[in-house]
């Protein structure tokens, strides 16, 4: 570990002897020390013993840029997290490093970078769900599916609310009987649904021996 001025002045020849050696040894051992060198240059190399980073001078002299990681237990080179990836013209292609879920999960980011499997999976279980009798689900296309289950009753159209609001429209919707709600019966109801709105809709049954009729339904839109 040796760091240097780099400045031979004039002295003895012993002096002169010593003073290069000691540079020539700084430039070894890529001036070396746990405090930055007090002398520095443009481009020149440093590394901190005291934090195993390998850093450049910058061309301004004016500020330190670290280069890597150098693990003295396992002898090891390791690039430094958040590395950017650039082209021959230093514009960023890439990340070596890691993005925030929400960036993931918003799936806007367009700078390509490393990915765990935990924030895959979590960027793909992100989009908003409820998985109860009455529930939804929302995929990342911008898709939404709703399901449900409402008592109707018979010869008439009764309105129903969707689970959650559909953000523009719903495209599309069924229901079928699922059980008669007042008896134990059993009715072959002719079950329809219409007037689809983003928050609402009616639902149709027709002319049931039973007062009223237990309804489930599907809807998707987006």
């Amino acid at each position: 570990m040796s760091q240097n001025d780099y400045t031979i002045a004039n002295q003895s020849a012993s002096n002169a002897r010593t003073d290069i050696n000691n540079a020539l040894q700084a430039l070894a051992s890529c001036s070396s020390g746990a405090t930055a060198p007090s002398t520095t240059y443009a481009n020149m190399l440093w590394y901190d013993t005291n934090t195993n980073i390998l850093k450049m001078r910058s061309e301004a002299d004016d500020a330190w840029i670290s280069l890597n990681y150098l693990n003295q237990s396992a002898n090891t080179n390791n690039i430094l997290d958040d590395t950017q990836v650039v082209n021959t013209s230093g514009t960023q292609t890439g990340l070596l490093g890691d993005q925030s879920q929400a960036v993931w999960s918003a799936g806007s980011g367009t700078t390509e970078s490393l990915i765990s499997p935990a924030k895959l999976k979590g960027a793909i279980d992100a989009p908003a769900k409820s998985l109860a009798s009455n529930g939804y689900q929302k995929f990342a296309s911008g898709l939404v599916m709703q399901w449900g289950s409402a008592t109707c009753g018979r010869d008439t159209s009764t309105s129903i609310n969707w689970p959650v609001t559909f953000p523009t429209a719903c495209l599309q919707a069924t229901a079928t009987y699922g059980a008669v709600a007042s008896t134990a019966s059993t009715d072959d109801a002719e079950v329809s649904i219409h007037t689809l709105t983003t928050t609402t809709a009616k639902i149709h049954v027709g002319a049931i021996q039973n007062s009223s009729l237990l309804v489930r339904f599907i809807a998707i839109g987006h």
